[in-house]
């Protein structure tokens, strides 16, 4: 897709991609190995900080969607990051790992990812952007974040 099309469809939706986020503990944010981009786990973050909560407890499926939309774009940031700031080489989303900190009975994580499963959708399009997933339940998530996704992507 070329990149010009990236930032527009990025600018129709008002989004501004931020810088990457240096790494809170010994990992780097992305390595890249021949044409595959991995990026590290990227949490939920509100005004700056980590977007708190636990769904099924303090924090509703709608909400946790906004999180997951919110860690949508701090990996795009991320991802142009690992592209030398050009979006447009991005060749396919592969898959996302959505890990959403949520009480035992709570069974939404599917909806919670969509969050952002449906941005990557809307910014790159279904030929790049339609990925494989996985969505997990977890007991808690460093800093108290309410979702944590990471994302393997393909270049070209």
């Amino acid at each position: 897709m070329p990149t010009q099309a990236i930032a527009d469809r990025l600018a129709e939706l008002g989004i501004t991609l931020p810088p990457v986020a240096i790494p809170a503990a010994a990992y780097v944010p992305f390595v890249r190995s021949g044409n595959m981009v991995f990026l590290s786990g990227h949490i939920a973050k509100k005004d700056g900080k980590a977007w708190v909560g636990q769904l099924g407890k303090d924090m509703d499926t709608a909400t946790g969607q906004q999180a997951a939309r919110a860690v949508a774009i701090d990996l795009m940031g991320t991802l142009q990051a690992a592209c030398g700031g050009n979006l447009g080489r991005v060749k396919r989303i592969v898959k996302l790992m959505s890990l959403v900190n949520s009480t035992p009975d709570y069974t939404e994580h599917h909806l919670v990812t969509n969050g952002c499963s449906e941005l990557i959708g809307q910014i790159f399009g279904p030929e790049i952007g339609a990925h494989a997933r996985a969505a997990y339940g977890v007991a808690q998530l460093p800093m108290g974040a309410c979702v944590e996704i990471d994302m393997i992507a393909e270049l070209a």
